[in-house]
């Protein structure tokens, strides 16, 4: 089956997500960007998405989503996540979701992901959807914390270009949990079933302030924060406001 999503691969880019950013009104919709070396790969928190080159793949894509509302922008990740997580468990990895949109295989960190959306009044108008996922890569320089990739995890070798195009399929396959309320209620209800250490008790700290506590992982609120159960009551936390203690 072709693909829908439409690849554009470049032999160098400072940021695949930043070419799209450039560029978002020249792009079609469901357009991907990939490149074989990011100079300057972005990732959560600021931090920079460090990638080998050549040996991984690292890409961008374009949606224009129809009719989605501001307020439900965390399904834009659960649709990204998700497809990610059903290329990895094709492969024979049990990779989960480590809220908001990292994937892991047990405690360690084989994709990371970056949603940047533009607004049209109340709904979103765009998103540019920044994913890296380790392929090939088995040696990580001493400041990556927790990584893996699939050739550590399966000892075959991966060709970047094929392995988008399979995961361009999933991306397309998923499109129709986007459509409305109910397909999108669906879709979260999916995400939170695979998220890492849901109803484990683990440690996490509150980054307000620094305090390390014990919690269970019970799910996401509509708006995509997530739900931690401590000491008998429970309590949500933003992006940014509590991390994990691996």
């Amino acid at each position: 089956m072709e693909n829908v999503m439409r690849i554009k691969w470049f032999e160098e880019l400072d940021s695949t997500s930043s070419e799209l950013l450039r560029h978002v009104g020249d792009y079609d919709n469901l357009s991907v960007v990939a490149a074989v070396n990011q100079t300057a790969g972005r990732g959560q928190r600021g931090n920079r998405w460090i990638s080998a080159p050549g040996d991984n793949l690292t890409f961008s894509f374009l949606l224009r989503p129809e009719a989605l509302p501001a307020r439900e922008v965390m399904a834009l990740t659960c649709f990204a996540t998700l497809a990610v997580r059903d290329a990895l468990l094709a492969e024979g990895v049990p990779a989960v979701i480590k809220w908001p949109n990292d994937i892991y295989v047990g405690k360690r960190k084989i994709c990371g992901m970056l949603v940047e959306n533009g607004l049209d009044g109340a709904n979103i108008a765009w998103s540019v959807i920044g994913i890296g996922i380790n392929l090939n890569q088995t040696a990580f320089p001493a400041g990556v914390l927790n990584p893996t990739s699939l050739k550590r995890l399966t000892g075959k070798s991966y060709d970047p270009a094929a392995f988008l195009e399979n995961l361009c399929h999933r991306l397309e396959a998923r499109l129709p949990d986007l459509a409305d309320q109910d397909a999108r209620n669906a879709l979260r209800d999916a995400y939170e079933r695979d998220l890492f250490q849901k109803n484990l008790l683990a440690p996490y700290r509150d980054l307000a302030t620094g305090d390390e506590f014990m919690g269970t992982i019970r799910g996401i609120t509509p708006e995509g924060l997530i739900r931690i159960e401590a000491e008998g009551r429970e309590r949500t936390f933003g992006f940014k406001e509590v991390s994990y203690i691996l």
